[in-house]
């Protein structure tokens, strides 16, 4: 990780962009019938130096999502997060649950009934119940994970049976798309899928987060029905790697 700029700049520019995104979350929840207060609004901290995770944590930010698990333990014991909750938000090997189980709060990427097993096998050693996201390959793309559209509900079942993890809700990731109404197509067949599967009032399931949406297509999301999103870039600006 590298320092892309002065410290006193790059506070300056995280408090102006979470302005102007809180700004355009507002503008997006009404249009989907909703207020920013139903949004909840995630930074993501990949290649981000502690230092300013913990500005953006001053700011107002009570959630960040991490991608990698040994990236998190790095920098964990300089992250303060007394009040703030994390997510692993990247794809989870199964012999890494183990290092990562019962440091953060919810797993946003389980695509599999062996991830989930593991995950439930861990927490259920330290005592814990885990909460997750199914992650849904929405576009179906071969580059990236996540369960098939057709196969969420049978992972869904056989999850629902292992005793110390709960599903919270899905996840997905869309494909890039040329223009906003392609877009909005995968981020509304999400939305469909969600409310579907909430009707069903299925046991250990509680329907209450669908995230999706990141830096560049967050506002589209909202608008199509998420109530959290995912932002880096647009908060911390480019990546470093």
């Amino acid at each position: 990780m590298m320092e892309r700029f002065s410290v006193e700049e790059g506070f300056s520019n995280i408090e102006h962009n979470l302005s102007v995104i809180r700004e355009n979350i507002k503008i997006a929840a009404e249009k989907s019938g909703r207020t920013a207060e139903d949004i909840k609004l995630m930074a993501v901290t990949k290649t981000v130096e502690p230092v300013f995770i913990n500005h953006a944590i001053e700011c107002g930010i009570d959630l960040i999502g991490e991608n990698k698990v040994q990236e998190f333990l790095s920098k964990e014991e300089f992250l303060n997060l007394d009040n703030c909750k994390v997510h692993l938000i990247g794809h989870l090997q199964t012999n890494k649950v183990k290092q990562i189980v019962g440091k953060v709060e919810m797993f946003q990427s389980v695509d599999s009934i062996r991830l989930a097993r593991e995950i439930s096998k861990q927490s259920e050693k330290l005592g814990i119940c885990t909460d997750c996201l199914i992650e849904v390959n929405i576009g179906e793309e071969e580059s990236k994970t996540g369960i098939a559209y057709d196969e969420v509900m049978r992972l869904i079942e056989e999850i629902i049976s292992l005793p110390s993890i709960k599903i919270q809700g899905l996840m997905s990731i869309p494909p890039i798309c040329e223009n906003v109404s392609d877009l909005c197509k995968y981020f509304e067949k999400m939305n469909r899928l969600f409310i579907d599967i909430k009707a069903k009032n299925i046991d250990n399931i509680n329907m209450s987060v669908l995230s999706m949406g990141m830096s560049g297509d967050y506002k589209e999301a909202v608008a199509c029905g998420a109530n959290l999103v995912r932002i880096g870039s647009s908060i911390f600006g480019p990546r470093m790697y």
